[in-house]
Order: C-alpha cells, then structure tokens, then sequence
C-alpha cells in the first residue's frame, strides 16, 4: 500500500496574505457608498468599474498613508476630505459646474462659482461612507492586517496608475457623456476653481501628516466608551440628518437662506467628530464598538436613500432590497466573528 505523500502548507506570501483585504476595500468603498446608499442603482451598475478605480483605489490609497505614517483616524478623515476635493473641484467637478440633476434647484447655494450646499454634503459623505467606513469595515474583517501597509511598491505604483485612469473615465463620463444627456450647457472651470482645489488637497494632505499623533483609539484610561448598541444607535442618529441637506437642493422654494443649513450642517458635522473622536479614545474601545458605529453609519445612509428611490424601475427597487438585504446580513455575520472573536481573547487573558 503505497502512503500519500503530502507537501508541507506554507505560510502565504506577502502579495497573497494582503491580496483579500486589497480586493474587499476596492469593492466595499464603492459598494457601500454608491450602491448601499441608492446613488448607484442596478440599471447603472457598470458605473463600478470606474467608481471602482476612483472610490476603491482612493480609499486604500488614503488607508496607505495612514498605516506607513502610523497615524490615526484624524488623518484619515483628512485624507478622506482631500480625495473628496479632488472629486468635486477636479475629477467630476460637481460642486463647481451648475448642477444639472432633473428636478433640482441649481440656483440654491450657487455662489462665487461653488454650489456650496451641495459640496458641503459630498465632503461629508466622500470622506465618512467612501472611506473612514470602508476601511473599518474591512480592518474588522481582516484584524490580523490591521497595523501593516498592504501595498508594496509595485502595487502602490499599480494603484496609483488605477487611481489616475479611473480619474479620467469619470471626468470624461460625466463631463463629456452624462452632463449632455441631461441637456445641461457645455461647462469649462476656471483656472482659479482648479488651482484652488489644488491647494486645498495639499492643505489636507499637510495636515493629514501633522495631526498623524493625534487621533488613535484607547488613550484615556479612565474613561470606557457606551455599550454598542448606544453607539450604533447614536451613528444611526447623527448619520441620517445629514443626507437631508442634499434633499434641500430638490425643494423649488425655501423660506429660509442657504447659510441656515449650511451653517446646522458644519455645526452638526463639528458635533459628530467630536463624539465619535470622545468614545474612541477610551481605553475600552474594541472592535465590537467599531463595528457598531460602522453598522449605525451605513444604515443612515441605507435609511435616507430608501426615501429617494420614487420613480426607480420595479428591477432598481429589487435590486437596492436585495443588495441592503446583503448587506445587514453581512453586518450581522461580522458582529457574530468579532463577538467570538473578543470572547476568545478574553478567554485566553485569564
């Protein structure tokens, strides 16, 4: 009787060991941001590949920088608003050019060049649901990979490249393609709109280096954040007012001025960075409370975007359920591995 003989398992490799949270991030930042929040409807699903390139490439690019700085989630968010500029004043140029969504009053907010309302609510959503999520979700996913840089240098340059093409598509995709199908006027930016965009990125990027000590989880001894069912009920609450302020652009006429919400949403986003930043510095924060106040996040935006989806095809509808479906199934499943998780590093303590 011949014994099979079998090859010792070899560890993976680097590119292998950090080749599933690449690929989830790349996946999860468009997919939670577009498609979990009614943006990216299943009629329009092609649009990943390039938002997969932009939002997805963006994200880990941001999440690189953090990890070879050591920094924390302050200068993320940094990042995070930074990529966002480059979207709004550089790539798409949404918050620059006149809006031309079906519908919407352009003129509300519309000053200097700058649809400010509107550029307001994609800071936010571009740096919280495109990347501070994402990242946490999948660092959730795959702890074991948390601390280290995931890119080498052939892969940092190969993201980068993706990055920039992806950037391309985009402008040229809305610029050049969606913009005419909404009969919206030829729109070129001024030099200054570009230059301006610029500098604020570099702002940001300097600052994300900076405040790179400021910002990391677990510092405060003495204080332990709430239970996560409060924190995922407080990200719910502090998530969801925020996507009224885009819906402000899709009412005809308003009895106040702009610089009234402009100015609850600065305060508002102020207080939400604030909390978040109070809780996390406990010295109880775990990932069950990462978790929570990721889940409370992105059913806010499932929530807010739920109310949007009138006049979608039935096969839209379907596939938005399906997809948030997906999703709360997938939260619940991570909750259940972090649980375990946390359970047997307790075990193992005493």
């Amino acid at each position: 009787m011949q014994l099979e003989v079998r090859s010792p398992i070899l560890p993976p490799t680097p590119i292998q060991r950090y080749r599933g949270p690449i690929w989830t991030l790349l996946l999860l930042a468009p997919f939670i941001a577009e498609v979990l929040s009614g943006s990216t409807r299943l009629s329009f699903l092609f649009v990943l590949i390039p938002e997969v390139m932009v939002w997805g490439c963006g994200a880990l690019l941001c999440r690189e920088l953090i990890r070879r700085w050591r920094a924390g989630a302050t200068s993320l968010l940094m990042l995070g608003l930074a990529l966002s500029i480059a979207e709004e004043f550089i790539i798409q140029q949404t918050s620059i050019a006149p809006l031309p969504f079906p519908g919407v009053n352009a003129t509300f907010g519309r000053y200097y060049g700058v649809n400010w309302l509107y550029l307001l609510f994609m800071l936010g959503f571009e740096s919280v649901w495109v990347v501070l999520v994402p990242v946490q979700v999948v660092e959730l996913v795959f702890p074991d990979r948390r601390e280290q840089p995931w890119l080498r240098k052939r892969g940092l340059i190969a993201t980068c490249i993706a990055f920039l093409v992806g950037c391309r598509i985009a402008w040229f995709g809305w610029t050049q393609k969606a913009r005419p199908r909404l009969h919206a006027a030829p729109y070129h930016p001024p030099m200054l709109a570009i230059l301006l965009g610029v500098a604020a990125i570099a702002l940001l990027i300097a600052s994300a280096w900076l405040l790179r000590g400021y910002g990391h989880s677990g510092r405060v001894a003495f204080r332990q954040p709430p239970s996560p069912w409060l924190l995922g009920l407080a990200a719910f609450i502090l998530s969801t007012p925020w996507f009224w302020l885009i819906g402000l652009l899709f009412v005809p006429h308003h009895s106040f001025a702009v610089w009234v919400p402009i100015s609850a949403g600065v305060l508002w986003s102020i207080l939400a960075f604030a909390l978040v930043r109070y809780w996390s510095a406990a010295s109880g924060w775990r990932d069950i409370h990462r978790w929570a106040i990721s889940f409370g996040a992105v059913l806010g935006s499932m929530a807010l975007g739920d109310s949007s989806a009138a006049g979608w095809t039935r096969l839209d509808l379907i596939g938005k359920f399906v997809f948030q479906l997906l999703a709360v199934v997938g939260f619940i499943l991570l909750a259940r591995k972090v649980w375990q998780r946390e359970a047997a590093d307790h075990t193992q303590g005493l």
